[in-house]
């Protein structure tokens, strides 16, 4: 085995390995990844077992093909400081020994062979759909901060995917709750799809999420009962599924929130943010203290002491409600336009969170006792 890669091309394809390879494995071969150069590619795998990530390099200068697998960490800590798209030649002297040269740096590292390498066949051919990475990468982006984080309900730790219909258009639905707060967003599919829902694991979320971040383009995904499989341009995603059933999400939607406080999104995310800066952990509620177009928010510490802020609102009531200043903030980070809109029912009752910039996606966050 032979090959000159790229030192950019290279770098970024390690660098998503590391996000699969688990920092503390049983097995040594899972600490690995396998490089098999073959034609003019260089195909790049990482696995722990419940996620798999195959990356291909074209165009690599292949003097003499072949496989081996090494060290992730170590492989992807040496790329990363060498000069920046250098060539870095690669050769496998003997079994044990993979040999890298760039510039005036030669490392040896150790290999284990790849036939150790975990590798299974899956069948991926039936329920195919594509849809844009853009697309998908905001479904993923509008939910991923909702997902519980409680092991014990493991249905809850993953976004639920499924397919719905709203007057005879249909979607691609995507939702998240953690039951303190829960995320819906979808986006509109051009025909009905093949499609079996799945809960996607919080692992494989964030792995896709990097992989969405630096592409434009289309995404295939195809699932298979237990597994999903995701085909970008250069990058295969097949991940297992969390077995288990989603709870019914629709009836957790208020229904009669009738209360509409509307407010301009920047002023309302850095006054929420300020205003919570003197609760430590961000367990203390900010609390919402409304009258006719004006919000009070204050956080009570007795620790490190107390924050208010006013800010003129579009609201037609008076209302007292706390919320986790936490949670008001990831969702407001989300929201694509100039406003956030609250609806609000009592002081014990959940709100409904709504964007004025994107009619696809909703939010409910249960308020703070006291």
């Amino acid at each position: 085995m032979k090959f000159s890669v790229n030192q950019q091309d290279l770098q970024q394809a390690l660098n998503y390995c590391q996000g699969v390879i688990e920092k503390r494995s049983t097995l040594p071969i899972l600490s690995n990844i396998l490089l098999d150069v073959n034609d003019t590619k260089l195909t790049i795998t990482a696995t722990d077992l419940d996620l798999i990530f195959i990356h291909q390099i074209k165009n690599v200068e292949v003097l003499e093909e072949g496989k081996t697998t090494t060290v992730s960490s170590t492989m992807y800590d040496i790329v990363r400081k060498l000069s920046s798209g250098k060539k870095i030649n690669l050769t496998l002297n003997d079994k044990s020994k993979l040999h890298l040269e760039s510039e005036k740096s030669i490392f040896n590292l150790n290999c284990m062979e790849a036939s150790e390498f975990p590798l299974t066949d899956e069948n991926f051919t039936q329920n195919e759909f594509l849809i844009k990475s853009k697309e998908l990468l905001k479904l993923l982006n509008k939910c991923k901060f909702s997902v519980s984080n409680d092991e014990t309900r493991h249905y809850l730790s993953g976004i639920y995917f499924h397919q719905t219909e709203v007057e005879e258009k249909n979607y691609l639905t995507a939702v998240a709750t953690d039951s303190h707060r829960m995320s819906i967003s979808k986006v509109r599919l051009n025909q009905k799809i093949d499609f079996d829902s799945i809960i996607l694991p919080k692992k494989t979320i964030f792995q896709l999420c990097s992989l969405l971040d630096t592409y434009d383009g289309e995404v295939k995904i195809s699932n298979a009962k237990s597994k999903i499989k995701f085909e970008l341009n250069n990058s295969i995603l097949i991940s297992k599924l969390i077995d288990g059933k989603f709870p019914n999400y629709i009836q957790v939607i208020p229904k009669n929130n009738q209360k509409k406080l509307e407010i301009d999104l920047k002023l309302f995310l850095d006054s929420v943010d300020r205003v919570a800066s003197v609760s430590l952990d961000k367990k203390d509620g900010v609390k919402f203290d409304l009258t006719k177009d004006t919000l009070n928010l204050s956080v009570n510490n007795t620790n490190s002491g107390d924050g208010k802020e006013t800010l003129i609102v579009k609201f037609d009531h008076d209302l007292q409600i706390s919320f986790n200043s936490r949670y008001l903030i990831d969702v407001a980070s989300q929201l694509d336009g100039n406003k956030i809109e609250l609806f609000l029912n009592d002081t014990g009752s959940p709100a409904l969170i709504k964007d004025p910039g994107d009619f696809d996606s909703i939010y409910v966050v249960m308020p703070m006792k006291g």
